[in-house]
Order: structure tokens, then sequence, then C-alpha cells
């Protein structure tokens, strides 16, 4: 299990705006993601971004590493009047949620969103999956998903009513059986906060955004679910963000405790 003890930080050095909340999103390693569309879209809606990133696993997965990232998110964020911090994050290590939740608020305040983007995702089944491979994706989208919730809950100190946490989900388990056994572990613990943190005023969802092609899909994937989709093309990061950006409002409060589909249709 790797671990991030020389971590590369990348932060403006500006404090938080006035009068902006503090949203931290984990997974954002990517321009293309669905965690940086994510983040430019609240960004444009008055937040500043903390983000982390785990540059490992890209080097692992068939897209690759994509070189300065980080600035550029950073710098799209900046444009929209964000500040913004960013670090590496091995979530796979007990000890980082706590350590980020530390770095982002002595740089930039306490957390008042928390959006859940990070995932580990290497297709397998149920004869082949490793043992290693098992408990890794546990540990990053289960275990991970609870001690961020529980940094989030034990810290929070933002206004009763604005706290929100939301998760990214999906139910594919057919050769992906260790990813898809964890995310719907995930759902779980996210769901819990909507009940266990209630005393907070703080709001819990989990939303499904169905496939969105960020550079991981083959042709034929593509081209089958485009297919099976209503409305005849695949979701955006995009997509996901309008609808991260409605939750984390004053509009969005009312729901809370939800498992949501944003996928177009796609049954």
């Amino acid at each position: 299990m790797t671990t991030s003890t020389d971590h590369d930080e990348r932060a403006s050095r500006q404090g938080p705006a006035a009068g902006r909340p503090l949203a931290l999103i984990t997974g954002v390693g990517r321009t293309v993601g669905i965690g940086a569309g994510i983040a430019r879209r609240l960004a444009a809606s008055g937040w500043d971004i903390a983000f982390t990133c785990w540059s490992p696993y890209d080097d692992r997965m068939s897209w690759g590493r994509e070189p300065g990232a980080s600035e550029a998110i950073g710098r799209a964020l900046a444009e929209q009047g964000a500040s913004t911090f960013a670090t590496e994050a091995d979530l796979a290590d007990p000890a980082t949620p706590a350590r980020v939740f530390d770095e982002v608020e002595q740089r930039m305040g306490n957390v008042t969103a928390l959006v859940m983007c990070h995932c580990e995702s290497v297709d397998s089944g149920l004869l082949d999956t490793t043992v290693e491979s098992f408990d890794r994706h546990f540990a990053v989208n289960a275990r991970a998903t609870w001690l961020l919730i529980r940094e989030f809950g034990r810290r929070f100190a933002a206004e009763r009513g604005t706290g929100r946490i939301i998760g990214l989900t999906s139910d594919h388990t057919v050769g992906n059986l260790p990813y898809g056994a964890s995310k719907g572990a995930m759902d779980r613990i996210t769901l819990a906060a909507a009940h266990e943190l209630a005393h907070l005023g703080v709001t819990a969802n989990v939303i499904n955004p169905g496939p969105v092609d960020t550079g991981w899909m083959p042709e034929d994937v593509r081209e089958h679910c485009v297919r099976s989709a209503p409305l005849g093309r695949l979701g955006t990061p995009q997509d996901t963000a309008h609808l991260v950006d409605f939750l984390c409002s004053r509009e969005g409060e009312w729901i809370n405790g939800q498992l949501l589909m944003s996928n177009g249709g796609l049954a």
C-alpha cells in the first residue's frame, strides 16, 4: 500500500475570499474528469475549492498521468474568483483523510461541503479478483469515504443547514466486482450521514451519474452506451456538476438521504 509521505502540494497563497464557503473535492486528478467539472461549476457558483488527486493511480490506468493537471484546474478555478488548494492524497492510507483536513483547514479554513469523486476502479470478476485488489478497492472506495465523512462531521463549524456531503457511486458489478461492491458500501456509509449528522444540519446524498466517458471507454462500450441512452448521448462531467451544484445550494437542502440516478434515463 503506497503512502504519500512527500506529497506534492500546490496552493494559491491568498486567503479564502470573503463570504465564499469552502468545498473539499476528492479525486480531481484530470482536467476532463468529473471531479474537475464539479470543481469548476462550484467555483462559478461562489465556492472556494480544495481538492485532492493521486497521480500514482493514474499511472496504473490506461489513460496515464496528465502532467500539469492540478495547476491547470487551479487556474480555471481562480478565473472564477475561487481560492484553491490542491494536494496529492493516497486514500488507501487510513491516515490520509485526517491529514488532508488538517492541511485544508490550515490554509483555507473550515470545510462546508465534502464532495467525494475519488475511486479505485480496476476491472475484474468473481473468479479473477485478487485479495489485494479487493482490499484496495474497499480501502479507497469505502473506508476512505467513512474516514473523510468522520473528519468532516467532527470538524464541521459552518452555519447549520449549509453543510453538504455528496458521494459519486456506480451500480456496475459484472466484470467489475470489487469496484461495484465497494461503491455499494460507499452508498450506505454516505447515506447514514444524513441521519447521524442531522444534529449539525448537514445533508448527505449519493449520485449515480451512469456512464461518463472521461477517457476510459473502449469504442465498442461507447457505442453500446449511446445506443442504449434515451437521449442518444453519454453523460458529461457537466451533467453531474449541475446536480452537485444544486444539492450544495440553499435550494437543494430538502433533498437529503437520497441515492439519485442522474443518467439521462439509461436503464
